[in-house]
């Protein structure tokens, strides 16, 4: 990315990955923005943490002037839907997921907790203290339908990618290979602070202190692989494409056991099959 492709406010660091493309980074999540700036329908991509609502609107107006048309989420842990009532609610928007994420964006069911005992990183060791709780949603949650079409975003897809959480999903636009995926895999190692601070880019699987089912984890990143994506914009991380993208995410697909499961952890081999 180019200078000119990038801004620093002071609360959030804003790529243009695409002409029709943003990714907003709140602290250590991203947020992301999907449609043409001057004309048309635009959406949000999951709405990162709390205390970025106001700098989250701020962008949004200074990029399009308008309001979106849908905020989707690709899942709904706590750093990924941090502003989603308030938003949707200040734009009278609705908010689309997956029916397999619904008990957690309902009230129903929490998310397991974090665990502490992978990565071997501050941000892996704080991990029980991270928000587990179900949020409710309400009203405003609508399901994701089975046609695979993302409401509000023309030409794009979504992937059912779980094990970083059931009802997790990628967005891919098969036209120019452009991924969106969550935190099915991440251009940075999560588990460590330094890390997060720096934003060192470099490939790997899910946060390992988040991710309950390592199995279904690996057939999704085998599956975003095979899409053989150009572009790709993550969760967690700066956004990567061309062969550093490609190469490094067929290698974790092929090594994934080595690259991306931790060692030990209260859910390594507890895989549901």
């Amino acid at each position: 990315m180019s200078e000119k492709d990038m801004l620093h406010t002071g609360t959030v660091d804003t790529t243009r990955v695409l002409d029709d493309l943003w990714c907003i980074r709140t602290l250590m999540v991203n947020v992301v923005f999907i449609g043409e700036p001057n004309s048309g329908d635009w959406i949000m991509v999951d709405t990162g943490l709390g205390p970025f609502r106001n700098a989250l609107e701020r962008e949004a107006d200074r990029i399009y002037g308008r309001p979106p048309k849908a905020i989707v989420l690709t899942h709904g842990h706590f750093d990924h839907v941090g502003n989603v009532i308030e938003l949707a609610d200040h734009w009278g928007i609705p908010v689309y997921a997956h029916v397999d994420e619904f008990p957690y964006l309902t009230g129903l069911k929490d998310y397991p907790e974090g665990d502490p005992s992978v990565g071997g990183g501050l941000m892996a060791g704080v991990a029980p203290a991270y928000p587990n709780r179900a949020i409710d949603l309400k009203e405003r949650l609508s399901p994701l339908q089975d046609d695979g079409l993302v409401p509000g975003a023309r030409d794009w897809r979504w992937v059912a990618t779980p094990g970083h959480s059931p009802g997790h999903i990628s967005l891919f636009r098969d036209r120019d290979r452009t991924l969106i995926a969550g935190d099915a895999f991440i251009t940075v190692k999560q588990e460590s602070a330094l890390a997060v601070m720096q934003q060192s880019k470099e490939l790997h699987g899910p946060p390992m202190y988040f991710t309950p089912d390592w199995g279904r984890a690996e057939e999704s990143v085998k599956a975003l692989a095979a899409l053989d994506p150009e572009t790709a914009v993550t969760g967690h991380g700066q956004p990567m494409s061309g062969e550093e993208l490609r190469g490094g995410l067929k290698r974790l697909a092929d090594h994934f056991n080595e690259l991306a499961v931790p060692k030990q952890g209260k859910y390594v081999g507890t895989e549901k099959k």
